[in-house]
């Protein structure tokens, strides 16, 4: 490592401390600071050296503790004194983590770093949940896009029409704006009868699961009660889950049901 420092950026996979990598858990140990997201469990915090600077920068939906600039400022600056910084990210840094964004800011400095892939929760809430993204019958590939684009935003946007004809589709940070997606996906000429489901904080012990029909989820008063964050996948695959709800079943054993 050079006298710059280093950074890892790391996934920290859905919520679930037990589903970060190896890889990830080292990279906890190793650094002189963690900067870490709201979606991080705070186990693997713990996981940090005593001596650690532990910055949360934490963003909720209206509340942001800092701008994603001055999120790659403050990585910059901590490896620029020569620490060694693990980024922990919720998830995959490159799947909607804007890992992507912190990467090309240290790249610009000249900063090593070395990127470490997470389980997405775009594939571990549907498993969690008991549909698989695909199946042999129902579906041979899948989509994933995100429900959350600033107002005013420049660059690439979710192309509905594309998405609406995705075998399975998956949305992350779209419960504020289901009402949207559903329509914009009828629109497009996506059968009102499509399953759906809205998996709440996959992984986790507050995980939570509604499913329906994409004409009618958003109506659903299940849903209401549903918080961020919210998985929603959409196709055949869902009506898996019938068969393969294997959380619940463990919750009823374990409750001796």
């Amino acid at each position: 490592m050079s006298g710059k420092g280093f950074v890892f950026l790391t996934g920290a996979g859905p919520g679930d401390p037990k589903l970060i990598t190896v890889r990830g858990l080292e990279t906890i140990r190793l650094a002189d600071v963690i900067v870490y997201d709201r979606l991080v469990s705070e186990e693997l915090v713990k996981e940090a050296r005593p001596d650690a600077e532990l910055l949360y920068v934490g963003k909720a939906s209206g509340f942001h503790t800092l701008k994603q600039e001055e999120i790659n400022a403050l990585i910059a600056d901590r490896a620029q004194r020569g620490l060694t910084v693990t980024r922990l990210k919720g998830g995959d840094p490159f799947v909607f983590g804007r890992g992507g964004e912190e990467a090309a800011h240290l790249a610009e400095r000249e900063i090593p770093f070395e990127i470490v892939p997470g389980i997405s929760s775009c594939i571990a809430a549907p498993a969690y949940a008991g549909i698989p993204v695909t199946h042999r019958t129902l579906a041979a590939s899948f989509a994933v896009v995100t429900g959350h684009e600033c107002a005013g935003k420049s660059g690439a946007s979710v192309d509905w029409a594309w998405a609406a004809g995705a075998e399975t589709l998956v949305v992350l940070m779209g419960l504020q704006q289901l009402p949207h997606i559903t329509e914009r996906l009828l629109a497009h000429g996506k059968d009102g009868s499509t399953p759906i489901a809205l998996i709440q904080s996959g992984s986790r012990a507050q995980q939570r699961v509604v499913v329906g029909r994409l004409d009618d989820i958003a109506q659903n008063p299940e849903t209401g009660r549903l918080g961020s964050p919210v998985a929603i996948v959409i196709g055949p695959v869902v009506t898996m889950r019938d068969q393969l709800a294997w959380r619940e079943v463990d919750e009823l054993l374990a409750a001796g049901g």
